[in-house]
């Protein structure tokens, strides 16, 4: 596997990839920045939304759609400032907050981060798992595997390319947008009634709390993080013109996605509104329910079919986001940087345990509460992103003239204490019913620690930037460079070269000797592989054993026609540690190793070697892209 070293660019393999100044028509030009805001818009109507807009419609009807409305808006300043911050300071809010704050608070959010992630991939496998069993009737315990799979659907296309998984997921939208509208026209709401349900009002105490539920699954916290860094995958020209014709752009695409993201979640709630408020089944506030009824009460089974399908869609589109947004956060607090697939099965393990957990040991009937506990997750977590936010892109320092302006300011501020108070009185009626709970007092001392702790990192955090002229550091890993007054070049008498008798032998031959010439000592190095070596190691003598033997004779005898002196070793059993021991052994002073440029799930598998021996090795090692 080839070695590199590690980029600060946010979601490098994909940055500055797209041109958004292509010769050809304007609108040519005006669509290369659509985009990134569709990604994001896949979190505000994933299925952890979807259980309080059907509670919302089932309860009141249409009188709740302005707090959809509302938080709507909220969403579209909040994630127009996160674009903003990614364009002008070409920094995602991950490495943003890296630079600003101390190592054990960047560490903390980190870990909030992450459980905030894993909360809402909760709530992708559950609604991919229901929307499954309600297409097929398989148990519910079987469709969470299934989801599973999807681990290697991102792997692929992001292999396609930036623009590709763009495509994509803006073809799931269009699925859950045409199903819903379809259940629209079938449900024959009144229009009348709709836009009386754009003025505010709240009918009740009951009606606060669902208000309350609404709000505050609608801001993911990680969608803050995607959408700072999915800007940057347009390469725009550094200058003030440019960069502000890119947040005016993005700003389009921004109400353009979150506006379509709105009329979905509109569109539930107004089905459950037609539906099942009409017909005066009021106590519908679970996905499963909503299904079940929707056949026999608007007489059509393709109702029925079509929410399970919309379902799958936007579990499947949000789980895709989710995962990009998880190496945001890695990359940005850590620089940390491992295999996507590797990412992927983490992230996708820590949301089917709890889930299988708790579908084996308490049934599906308790889906729809693990749903509820996904989402009062990702309220709590919501402050620790949209705090630093605002400080980032209020800094005249940092920001420039793309500084935000005042009345911006005072807006961002007002939806932040909104929306902190109103999680923050959801997260303590939840905390409360299970403090009331008989037992678990182990469990109840540690979450009021746990809740302590995180207000306190969020007064830090929100306090700190006032308080503090933070100096922007280590914005890049290389540190800072000194003058180059003097160069050593080493000079190696004894070269260890890793062989695997295949074509490309004389490749690594050919790059060991440029390290060294004729002065040097060539170790020829080979692990045999054959069962008889596994289970005798060096008392082995099988015909595998002799030829590779007689292999490494003739490639010494080779380099000695051409006087170079190079001597062989076998090794065996252990691929790795036996390189590993006769490069100790023979002293050498650089290992020559090649890595055959496997990528995906490959890389996965056979990247063991090269990783394994390089960290092994105190010597330089020459790895060789095959």
């Amino acid at each position: 596997m080839k070695q590199t070293q590690f980029s600060d660019l946010s979601l490098s393999e994909v940055h500055g990839s797209i041109d958004v100044n292509p010769s050809g028509p304007r609108w040519r030009q005006i669509f290369s920045f659509f985009g990134p805001a569709y990604l994001v818009s896949v979190g505000y109507m994933d299925p952890g939304n979807w259980a309080t807009d059907i509670a919302g419609g089932s309860h009141f009807g249409y009188r709740l759609l302005w707090v959809l409305l509302m938080s709507n808006l909220m969403a579209l300043v909040l994630q127009g400032l996160s674009a903003r911050l990614g364009i002008v300071r070409g920094r995602d809010l991950a490495q943003a907050n890296r630079e600003a704050y101390p190592r054990l608070v960047n560490f903390c959010l980190y870990i909030l981060a992450e459980i905030a992630i894993t909360a809402c991939d909760l709530a992708e496998v559950l609604g991919m798992a229901i929307g499954i069993q309600l297409l097929t009737g398989l148990p519910l315990i079987y469709g969470v595997g299934i989801t599973a799979l999807d681990t290697f659907l991102l792997l692929f296309l992001q292999r396609l390319g930036m623009r590709k998984l763009e495509v994509f997921i803006l073809s799931l939208i269009a699925i859950v947008g045409i199903s819903f509208f379809i259940e629209i026209f079938l449900a024959k709401p009144s229009l009348s009634e709709i836009s009386r349900g754009l003025i505010p009002s709240l009918p009740g105490a009951t009606a606060l709390y669902v208000a309350i539920g609404i709000i505050g699954a609608t801001v993911m916290p990680h969608n803050l993080y995607l959408h700072s860094a999915l800007v940057q995958t347009r390469k725009i020209y550094r200058d003030e013109l440019h960069i502000k014709k890119a947040i005016n752009l993005n700003l389009w695409d921004s109400a353009i996605a979150l506006n379509l993201a709105f009329l979905v979640n509109a569109a539930i709630l107004i089905l459950a509104g037609a539906v099942f408020f009409k017909s005066g089944r009021t106590e519908i506030a679970s996905i499963t329910e909503a299904h079940k009824l929707l056949t026999p009460l608007l007489g059509s089974r393709i109702a029925s079919i079509l929410f399970a399908i919309a379902l799958i869609a936007a579990g499947q589109s949000s789980t895709i986001t989710g995962t990009l947004a998880g190496q945001i956060v890695m990359e940005g607090y850590l620089h940390l940087r491992i295999n996507p697939l590797l990412r992927r099965m983490i992230t996708r393990m820590l949301a089917i345990i709890p889930a299988v957990l708790v579908i084996g040991l308490s049934g599906e009937g308790r889906v729809d509460q693990l749903l509820v506990l996904s989402q009062v997750i990702l309220s709590l977590q919501l402050g620790f992103a949209v705090i630093p936010l605002i400080h980032f892109v209020s800094d005249k320092k940092k920001m420039g003239v793309f500084q935000i302006k005042k009345i911006t300011m005072f807006v961002s501020w007002s939806i932040a204490i909104l929306l902190l108070y109103l999680n923050l009185k959801l997260v303590l009626e939840e905390g409360m019913q299970f403090l009331n709970l008989p037992g678990l007092l182990f469990w109840k001392i540690f979450s009021a620690v746990v809740l302590i702790g995180a207000i306190f990192l969020l007064l830090y955090i929100l306090i700190h930037p006032w308080l503090s002229k933070t100096v922007v550091k280590d914005v890049t890993v290389h540190g800072e460079g000194n003058a180059i007054t003097k160069l050593e070049i080493p000079k190696f008498r004894n070269i260890a070269v890793a062989l695997d008798f295949s074509r490309l032998d004389e490749k690594l031959l050919a790059f060991a000797i440029g390290q060294g010439g004729t002065e040097s000592n060539y170790i020829l190095i080979h692990v045999v592989e054959s069962a008889s070596a596994r289970m005798l190691g060096r008392q082995s003598d099988d015909l595998e054993t002799r030829t590779d033997q007689e292999r490494l004779n003739s490639y010494q005898l080779s380099l000695e026609k051409n006087n170079y002196k190079a001597v062989t070793r076998l090794g065996y059993i252990h691929r790795t540690k036996e390189i590993v021991r006769i490069v100790k052994e023979e002293g050498a002073e650089i290992l020559v190793i090649g890595a055959h440029g496997h990528t995906g799930l490959k890389d996965f598998i056979y990247g063991e070697t090269v990783n394994t021996v390089r960290h092994e090795l105190k010597i330089p090692v020459l790895i060789v892209n095959l």
